[in-house]
């Protein structure tokens, strides 16, 4: 499984190299944000510079630079932290995972648990945060879910080298709850595997059984 729309690491988190290949500057970005912000009050008929609003295009930059803060790093960086599996052979499965990100059709929240398994080859593990980072690492970013989830898959599959791994998120999208449709309450489930959990259905449905108990 290839994951293409992940950048190279490098040292350099505050210009990380995007997968379109442009260079980010925050302090660029957080101005052209201000600006951005003034243009949408003022599209929508509002005053930017009435005392209540005059502060808001900071503040929104500010919200913005932290929500996509996944695009300044290599989340897959997280799992470089690795130790030995002193014999070790079982599924390794962190669940219940929080996470936002920001659907990028409408750039509303998306919000969920994730759910992270992966079979060590007898040779590493990475610590049990690792995989939480790694999440939010690709969630902060505009992002749809289904992207997600291969990510981290990916990620899992580039650095740990294990003989299977399994990824389930569950979220429910503001894009469906706020406009559209209109269905708060939904939830939107997706999954990624690899290696013996894509190839054997039975072994991949006791991992499932264990991540939704």
């Amino acid at each position: 499984m290839n994951d293409s729309s992940t950048p190279p690491a490098s040292s350099d988190h505050a210009t990380e190299t995007r997968p379109d290949g442009a260079r980010l500057q925050p302090a660029k970005a957080r101005a052209r944000l201000e600006d951005s912000i003034r243009n949408l009050l003022e599209a929508v008929g509002e005053d930017p510079d009435r005392e209540g609003l005059r502060e808001t295009p900071e503040r929104v930059a500010r919200l913005y630079l932290d929500l996509f803060s996944g695009l300044y790093e290599d989340p897959r960086r997280h799992l470089e932290k690795q130790f030995s599996t002193d014999g070790h052979s079982g599924p390794v499965i962190v669940k219940d995972i929080p996470f936002q990100s920001t659907c990028e059709h409408h750039l509303l929240p998306v919000r969920g648990k994730a759910a992270v398994a992966y079979l060590p080859d007898g040779g590493r593990l990475t610590g049990l945060s690792k995989l939480a980072r790694l999440v939010e690492g690709y969630a902060r970013r505009p992002q749809l879910q289904e992207r997600l989830t291969d990510q981290i898959v990916a990620a899992l599959v580039e650095v740990l080298r294990p003989r299977a791994v399994l990824v389930m998120l569950e979220a429910e999208h503001m894009c469906m709850t706020l406009r559209g449709v209109r269905a708060p309450g939904s939830l939107t489930v997706t999954l990624g595997a690899h290696g013996l959990w894509a190839e054997d259905l039975a072994a991949r449905g006791e991992i499932l059984g264990l991540m939704k108990s």
